[in-house]
């Protein structure tokens, strides 16, 4: 009998070991798995319960209304977007605020509480040359757009020189490959062109063209080795009537206009003097903008994220958002629509609670319309009012 005891004893004593063995070797795995970038599988099999409950739609997934926070509640298709976790080394903590400036005042009201994120360090300015090839295509929480981690294809580059995030454009999948050509297009890339600031977008003028028959074809080819999806090119450089994004104000600058999700430019028209190129935003705004300043091609991705519902009031905590409380329902010391009996501002035009009118008061004049000098850059305002209407 004693004999039976010791031997169960040690069996248990072996599996336990084993069993042990087993888990941390697990946590190593996950453990070196996270320290680098692995891809996006291509099909990942979802929970019992998702697959139940989940109504997958040509473009948008629907939820089978089993309680009330899922019953409105619609997410765009994005079944290329990897689950996994960001690169931890383009990441940075964010330290929240709560809408409250230096001396601990709300500055920006509604804001407040929301998931703990990470920063995730997206290169706005594509300085590293040559291929580079996209491992995946990731979700931001920190903007609307996707984000696309590429990785340098030099040996001899390291760190954050050889992995880096950038804004992924629509269309852009793991496996592309992207290019900066910010300093300009490199000697021997195309046969007989020869990059220079004077061409400005141009291979030959129209003499030498008529002189030299093989100028058109030069131009043909190197558009079609440059302008692809996710590419960095002066502007000089992009034809009349090119989709861009992520457009740099200065030379030297990051990308800074036309970057949240499903947005897009166009450029309209090369000035003859070549220095400025008409770009139109996303706001109809037809401004210009200095040809050697830089633009990626094609359109911002994650187009249907305008048309999502959140479906329930603590999917808007979760995003950071606090409740927003109408003016009328405050007391007169807190607003100027505040006080009184019953619903009313007292006839009071629509102001802010600083003050300041709202609802059509127009505050700022850029463009021809404006004070002499004030926005030289604008050549055309956004539509407002009537004309905005009648578009």
């Amino acid at each position: 009998m004693s004999f039976v005891r010791s031997s169960t004893s040690l069996l248990r004593t072996c599996f336990a070991s084993l069993s042990s063995q087993t888990v941390s070797s697990s946590w190593q795995n996950k453990a070196l798995l996270r320290r680098f970038a692995t891809e996006a599988t291509p099909e990942q099999t979802p929970t019992d319960v998702n697959a139940a409950l989940a109504r997958t739609a040509t473009l948008f997934k629907t939820y089978k209304p089993v309680s009330p926070g899922i019953r409105h509640l619609r997410r765009p298709l994005n079944p290329h977007i990897f689950e996994g976790r960001p690169l931890r080394l383009l990441t940075v903590a964010l330290r929240k605020k709560g809408g409250r400036n230096s001396y601990g005042r709300i500055t920006v009201r509604s804001r407040g509480g929301g998931h703990r994120r990470r920063i995730r360090l997206v290169d706005f300015m594509r300085t590293e040359p040559g291929p580079h090839d996209v491992v995946r295509i990731e979700y931001d929480p920190n903007r609307s757009a996707h984000i696309a981690l590429i990785k340098n294809r030099n040996p001899n580059v390291d760190g954050t020189k050889k992995w880096s995030y950038i804004l992924a454009c629509e269309g852009l999948r793991a496996g592309n490959v992207v290019e900066s050509f910010r300093q300009g297009i490199p000697d021997g890339l195309v046969p007989g062109y020869v990059d220079s600031k004077r061409a400005r977008g141009k291979v030959l003028s129209e003499e030498e063209e008529a002189m030299q028959g093989t100028a058109s074809l030069t131009l043909g080819v190197l558009r079609a080795r440059t302008i692809k999806p996710g590419n960095v090119l002066p502007l000089r450089l992009i034809p009349t009537g090119t989709i861009i994004h992520s457009i740099a104000l200065s030379p030297e600058g990051r990308g800074i206009l036309v970057r949240s999700a499903g947005s897009f430019g166009q450029v309209i028209v090369h000035d003859d003097a070549g220095k400025y190129t008409q770009v139109r935003l996303q706001s109809g705004e037809v401004r210009k903008v200095l040809q050697d300043c830089c633009a990626t091609i094609g359109k911002v991705s994650n187009p249907l994220w305008k048309n999502r519902n959140l479906g329930k009031a603590g999917r808007a905590r979760w995003l950071g958002r606090r409740p927003h409380v109408r003016g009328v329902a405050m007391n007169a010391n807190d607003h100027p629509h505040g006080g009184g009996r019953g619903k009313s501002k007292s006839n009071k035009h629509p102001v802010s609670i600083w003050g300041w009118q709202t609802k059509g008061k127009r505050t700022r004049k850029p463009g021809p319309k404006g004070p002499k000098n004030s926005n030289k850059m604008v050549v055309r305002e956004r539509p407002r009012g009537k004309e905005k209407r009648s578009n």
